[in-house]
């Protein structure tokens, strides 16, 4: 008897296709019906039957009323509505602003602004990241809050006096400046209003945005840095538990969080403000050649300094010494790795610039507390690639 296909409901209050590019996969995997007309009509579908629903209810209290009274296995993406018993599948907003905060630091910045416009809780979560990964770091972060401010206005005029607004604060703000804001639409609220008064992007104000969505960012005159909250695996580890609830497997304690899959940087923070030439230099040669086999000495090559004289110069600008950036950079692109890629690890620690697998294993599990193979196991988000085209090799089940 042939098995019978399992009916899922998107209601997304908030769309995108990332997201439904990830519960797509998973659905053909299992064979599911999808219906998605909710999902761009945005017409709440009033009497359907199914067997399970996959939600984002952010705004819109009839969407989570149906979504409530259809009394179906649901998994929701928002956290919006707390209150409402469903389990969830998160972004880890604090792992997407620690990339933030160690992306400008690694640049030599030490005055930073996060910028939202709107309460929303996903902006105060990745707000309170940054400021807390700054403050771990020895930095403070001023939070920029347009909801807040005594300008503040709704209807016509609220996009011009924003954007007003937003000028004056940024001609105000110290320089040079790191602004991580809340998402890629009020990145460029931020570099607009600069531009507007004459700021230079990057060079007095550097700016990375969230979610990576502006629509051909590569033809702006200047390119928006994004972090790439990895919404594909979001919505494939929310398809995936979905299944598990509609087998009868009982919720998570706690939200499935999933961490960033990385920073996509382009020219509005391709910036370096460190002063020493030959630190900046090193730094240049390491973001270009990390994957490469080089060393220390190859950096005191680039620097023309003495081995001595640029590791007491790193310590002084970065409070890392340039083995210890290098590492840093290596091991990052390593974890980037092992999120999207289904890669051995001895290719990896190649494609990092290890000359062996055991040389990188070592490196990893001092820098990360845990072995690649359990990195890339255990934590929620990571390793989707590996564990799909494992399930996938003919002959397994």
């Amino acid at each position: 008897m042939a098995k019978r296909q399992k009916r899922v409901l998107l209601a997304l209050g908030w769309y995108d296709y990332h997201l439904h590019q990830g519960i797509e996969k998973y659905a053909r995997e299992q064979g599911w019906h999808l219906y998605a007309n909710m999902a761009r009509e945005k017409v709440i579908p009033w009497g359907w039957e199914g067997d399970g629903v996959l939600a984002w209810l952010g705004a819109g209290d009839d969407l989570a009323e149906f979504v409530k009274a259809v009394n179906k296995p649901t998994v929701d993406f928002s956290l919006r509505r707390p209150q409402l018993n469903f389990p969830r599948v998160l972004e880890d907003h604090a792992h997407a602003a620690q990339l933030v905060a160690d992306h400008f630091l690694s640049r030599g910045f030490t005055h930073f602004l996060f910028y939202s416009d709107m309460d929303n809780w996903s902006y105060e979560e990745r707000g309170e990241g940054f400021i807390n990964a700054l403050k771990h770091a020895g930095h403070h972060a001023n939070w920029l809050r347009w909801h807040q401010s005594a300008a503040f206005t709704t209807g016509r005029d609220e996009w011009k006096q924003k954007r007003k607004w937003l000028a004056a604060e940024m001609k105000r703000a110290p320089k040079p400046l790191a602004v991580f804001a809340a998402n890629d639409q009020q990145a460029l609220d931020v570099l607009e209003s600069c531009e507007s008064v004459g700021i230079a992007i990057p060079e007095q104000v550097a700016i990375i945005g969230a979610e990576n969505y502006l629509l051909a960012p590569d033809a702006m005159r200047t390119p928006i840095s994004s972090v790439d909250t990895n919404l594909e695996t979001l919505g494939y580890r929310g398809a995936e538990l979905l299944d598990n609830l509609m087998n009868g497997k009982p919720a998570p304690p706690n939200p499935i969080r999933i961490p960033a899959a990385g920073i996509v940087a382009r020219k509005s923070s391709d910036i370096l403000t460190i002063a020493h030439r030959g630190v900046a230099r090193s730094l240049r040669h390491i973001w270009e050649h990390s994957h490469e086999p080089i060393c220390v000495k190859d950096l005191v090559g680039v620097a023309a300094m003495s081995r001595r004289g640029l590791h007491m110069a790193f310590l002084e600008h970065l409070g890392r010494t340039p083995g210890q950036e290098l590492q840093r950079v290596r091991i990052d692109r390593a974890k980037q790795l092992l999120i999207s890629s289904n890669h051995k690890i001895e290719t990896i620690a190649g494609m990092c610039g290890y000359q062996s697998a055991n040389s990188f294993c070592i490196a990893f599990k001092r820098v990360t507390g845990m072995s690649a193979k359990t990195f890339r196991k255990k934590t929620p988000g990571f390793g989707l690639a590996y564990e799909m085209a494992r399930k996938n090799k003919p002959g397994q089940k």
